[in-house]
C-alpha cells in the first residue's frame, strides 16, 4: 500500500474503503513510519502542528449501578477507588482553574452513573455558567445518558462539547456490558446533536475486540459525525471483570490512532486513557496521527505530569492549540 498516495487522496476528499482500513490495522513493522508520515500528512493539511489540550475533573465518583467490564466505578467493580457523590462547585471551579493555568483549552467535567438526575444536571450548568465567566475555557460535560431537556439545559448553561463514547462495535458491546443497549449510546449522542453541543464520542481499544470490530468503530463515528473522537486504550484495573488483559503493543496502538485520521481525517482525534501505559516511549510518535491529548490524571488511573507533556510537545516542534481566554 502506498500511504502517501493514499493520504493524499484522503485530502482530496476520498473516503478509504474497509479493505485500505482494515490494511492499515495489518500495515507491517517495518513500514509503520510510512503509514505515520501519511497520516502526519493528512493531520497537518487540517489542523497543522497545533495540539489541543484537555483536563478531566472527576466530579462524581464510583457509585454506578452500570456493569461495565472496563470500568473501575462500575456495579461490579472490586477495585479499591475513592467514592463520592457530586463535588461541590467551589471544587469544580477550582479544577478549571488549574486548567486555565496550564493553558487547557477544554475542562471536561465526567460523573460516573447510568445519567443525571435533573439536580445534578443544574449543579453542573450553575458551575458551568461561573467557568465561563472567569475562565473562558471551552467545557465538556460527561455525565452519562441525556434527555433532550437536559441537553437543552446544558447548551443554555455554555456547556460547547458533550463525550458520549460508543466504546466498542455493536457486535461486542453486550460482551462488555448488558446495563444499557448500544442504542442508548448512539441516541445520547444524537440527542446531544439535536440540541446544538458538540458531539464527542470515541473508542476504548484493547477490549478483547477483533480488527473488524476497531474498523466498524472508525466508520460509525464518521456516520455519526462526532467532532472530537478521544481514543482509549484500555488500562486495565484489578478488580473490574477485564482485569489482566494485556492485548496491546506500542506499534499496534499508533496503527489504530492512523486508521481513525485515515477515516475521520477533519475530526480532533484526541489520544486518551491508557496512553502513558500502552504507547510507552511512543507516545509522542503517537501526535503524528492525533491533534489532542489529556493532560493530568484521568478518572480512576494516574496520568504523567503535565510539565511532561508540554516538554514532549516542545521537543515534537508542536504547539499548544490555545484558546484565548476571556475573563
Amino acid at each position: 500500500m502506498n500511504w502517501q498516495k493514499l493520504a493524499e487522496e484522503v485530502i482530496e476528499g476520498k473516503r478509504i474503503n474497509e479493505m485500505e482500513a482494515m490494511a492499515i490495522l495489518q500495515c507491517s513493522d517495518d513500514d509503520l513510519l510510512l503509514l505515520l508520515n501519511g497520516a502526519f500528512k493528512i493531520r497537518k493539511y487540517f489542523y497543522g502542528k497545533k495540539v489541543k489540550l484537555n483536563m478531566i475533573m472527576n466530579t462524581k465518583s464510583g457509585l454506578c449501578p452500570e456493569n461495565c467490564g472496563y470500568c473501575s466505578q462500575s456495579v461490579v467493580s472490586t477495585a479499591p477507588i475513592e467514592k463520592y457523590r457530586m463535588l461541590d462547585k467551589e471544587t469544580i471551579l477550582k479544577g478549571a482553574q488549574q486548567a486555565h493555568h496550564l493553558n487547557v483549552g477544554t475542562y471536561c467535567i465526567v460523573a460516573s452513573g447510568r445519567g443525571p438526575s435533573n439536580k445534578e444536571v443544574d449543579h453542573v450548568a450553575d458551575a458551568v455558567k461561573e467557568i465561563k465567566a472567569k475562565y473562558g475555557l471551552k467545557v465538556c460535560a460527561c455525565l452519562g445518558i441525556l434527555q433532550p431537556d437536559q441537553a437543552n439545559r446544558l447548551k443554555e448553561a455554555g456547556v460547547d462539547r458533550y463525550n458520549h463514547n460508543i466504546n466498542t462495535s455493536r457486535s461486542h458491546h453486550s460482551a462488555i456490558t448488558t446495563s444499557h443497549t448500544y442504542d442508548d449510546r448512539i441516541n445520547t449522542i444524537e440527542t446531544v446533536k439535536m440540541s446544538g453541543i458538540s458531539p464527542c464520542s470515541g473508542v476504548i481499544i484493547g477490549m478483547r475486540e477483533s480488527l473488524n470490530d476497531v474498523v466498524n468503530m472508525a466508520y460509525l463515528l464518521r456516520e455519526l459525525d462526532a467532532d472530537s473522537i478521544p481514543v482509549n486504550f484500555l488500562h486495565a484495573i484489578d478488580g473490574t471483570p477485564l482485569e489482566g488483559t494485556n492485548e496491546l503493543n506500542p506499534r499496534y496502538c499508533l496503527k489504530v490512532l492512523a486508521l481513525f485520521r485515515y477515516v475521520n481525517p477533519t475530526k480532533e482525534i484526541r489520544i486518551s486513557g491508557g496512553r502513558e501505559v500502552n504507547l510507552r516511549s511512543l507516545q509522542p510518535l503517537g501526535l503524528y496521527a492525533a491533534n489532542s491529548i489529556f493532560v493530568g490524571d484521568y478518572l480512576t488511573t494516574k496520568g504523567q505530569e503535565s510539565t511532561d507533556d508540554h516538554k514532549m510537545l516542545e521537543d515534537l516542534g508542536f504547539e499548544i492549540d490555545f484558546l484565548v481566554h476571556s475573563k
